[in-house]
């Protein structure tokens, strides 16, 4: 039986942010493997800045090139419409029956699970893993667990210490000067940006 990070988002575009964060739940809840899940059309943004899902597929597929236990799926893009979590989970459920998923959420997300579509289902197919956005976050989360979600049905594991704030919004506001967010992205993202003329203003 595997451990199976999901990872969804818009990864609009992606970055180390992304990564660290990733490869944290990885090592701390010794995940097998992470699956990033690039978002047809997020339900939760409305975000006028989103490049074609083909070019963040892509993207996603760059950045963890010389990863070890990663995976990229267009699951959701071949769905298209609108991404549900329960969507998601209930059809990856299918082909990983005999494994468990923990799905990667940052506290915000987190603290709205409760309002998701069908998090009765979510909670049902996966394990639910979060990361603070600062050492005061922990408390909150914690609280927010135990009397919201754990009646619900959920499984959480809520990591104690925050990682990086990059924002997929600085990577683009700062697209122009690559010497300035050269260490927020990978250099072959941030080539393949160039190459592809994407979040020119």
């Amino acid at each position: 039986m595997m451990k199976i990070g999901i990872f969804g988002g818009t990864f609009n575009p992606i970055h180390n942010g992304h990564i660290l964060l990733s490869e944290y739940c990885k090592k701390q809840v010794e995940l097998d493997k992470i699956i990033l899940i690039p978002s047809y059309m997020p339900p939760h943004k409305t975000n006028y800045d989103l490049v074609s899902e083909k070019h963040r597929f892509n993207m996603c597929n760059i950045a963890c090139m010389d990863l070890i236990g990663y995976e990229v799926s267009d699951i959701e893009i071949t769905r298209k419409g609108k991404s549900y979590s329960c969507d998601t989970l209930t059809s990856l459920k299918k082909t990983y029956s005999d494994d468990e998923l923990y799905l990667i959420v940052g506290a915000d997300m987190f603290l709205t699970l409760d309002q998701w579509k069908n998090p009765e289902i979510i909670f049902a197919k996966s394990k639910i893993i979060t990361i603070p956005r600062d050492s005061s976050d922990f408390e909150v989360l914690t609280h927010f667990y135990v009397k919201k979600l754990k009646p619900m049905g959920a499984e959480a594991t809520i990591l104690e210490n925050p990682v990086s704030s990059i924002s997929s919004t600085f990577i683009r506001n700062n697209i122009e000067n690559f010497s300035f967010i050269n260490s927020f992205i990978n250099k072959n993202v941030y080539e393949y940006i160039v190459k592809n003329n994407l979040y020119r203003k």
